[in-house]
């Protein structure tokens, strides 16, 4: 039996031709493609180490011609190389362990095929691990964390408790401003950002949850609240994004007069159309708009991919 990434193992039940069980390959353990194999079942969505028995066989996906998946070189300065599947028309979209093994490995100037060869993998098990979100076994993180010189810890991005941004920088980065329609894109509808306001014990940033409506910037707190202070003062509304895998992010500041929301059309309005309840929890029914007359934004990358 052998296999590439993407196949479909499925296994029979005792009835034949009806099937019990199936799921897709998400990981190989040996080169050729022969068992054992990291399974993704279809019907709980767990991954399991599988030892196909006599009752199971591999569908492979890349043999139909209307199938989903289509094979692509993973790179010109890899010719040669295994080649990875992708859906046809998309961009990869990696995990987090992905991006971050890309990122170490570029950092350390090898190809794909030298970090699998040193790491006894596949090149197509580390293309199909790079680009797609995967949940690769603990041997091959620590494989792959020998070849690239880091932590298991580090590739699963240990650290949670930590300040975000303690990696190193990048080799030749670039700062460049945003445009409005950029910033707005980063705000997009919701999520979490951070107001700043003064209060009696001094200046204070807070972070909220918070919508955007019409282009107004709202968010729910509580009267005694520190970021009720933000009412009937002109504040600053900050959100930002720290890629620690690639070492880059932005941010985006708001600044503009804070008021609290007393009509109760617009209060409903408001309470229909909010994605999320304030983390926070409790009582939190008073509402704050902060109408934008000043929007500006940053944002950090590599050169190369201005």
């Amino acid at each position: 039996m052998r296999a590439h990434l993407g196949d479909q193992l499925v296994v029979e039940s005792p009835v034949t031709g009806a099937t019990r069980r199936d799921g897709e390959i998400v990981g190989l353990h040996h080169e050729d493609g022969t068992p054992p194999y990291d399974v993704r079942w279809s019907d709980t969505d767990a991954v399991t180490l599988v030892f196909p028995g006599p009752d199971a066989h591999v569908h492979h996906v890349e043999h139909e011609p209307e199938g989903d998946y289509e094979f692509r070189q993973p790179g010109r300065e890899e010719a040669g190389t295994e080649s990875a599947r992708t859906r046809p028309g998309r961009a990869p979209n990696p995990g987090d362990i992905g991006r971050r093994v890309a990122f170490e490995r570029k950092r350390q100037g090898l190809t794909r095929a030298e970090t699998a060869r040193l790491a006894g993998m596949a090149p197509a098990y580390l293309a199909y691990l790079e680009e797609r979100p995967a949940d690769p076994s603990v041997a091959s993180l620590i494989r792959l964390a020998s070849v690239l010189r880091t932590s298991v810890a580090v590739l699963r991005g240990g650290g949670i408790d930590l300040p975000p941004g303690r990696g190193r920088a990048v080799t030749h980065p670039r700062l460049r401003d945003l445009g409005p329609d950029e910033c707005r894109a980063r705000l997009s509808t919701h999520g979490v950002g951070r107001v700043a306001v003064s209060t009696p014990d001094g200046p204070a940033v807070i972070p909220v949850n918070y919508e955007v409506i019409d282009d107004v910037i709202v968010f729910r707190t509580a009267p005694d609240s520190v970021p009720a202070a933000a009412v009937g003062t002109d504040v600053a509304f900050e959100v930002d994004h720290v890629d620690e895998a690639m070492s880059q992010g932005w941010s985006v500041l708001v600044v503009g007069p804070a008021r609290v929301v007393t009509e109760p059309d617009a209060v409903r309005r408001l309470a229909t159309r909010a994605h999320t309840k304030p983390w926070a929890g409790g009582e939190r029914d008073m509402w704050v708009s902060i109408r934008p007359t000043r929007l500006t934004g940053r944002l950090i990358s590599p050169a190369a991919d201005q």
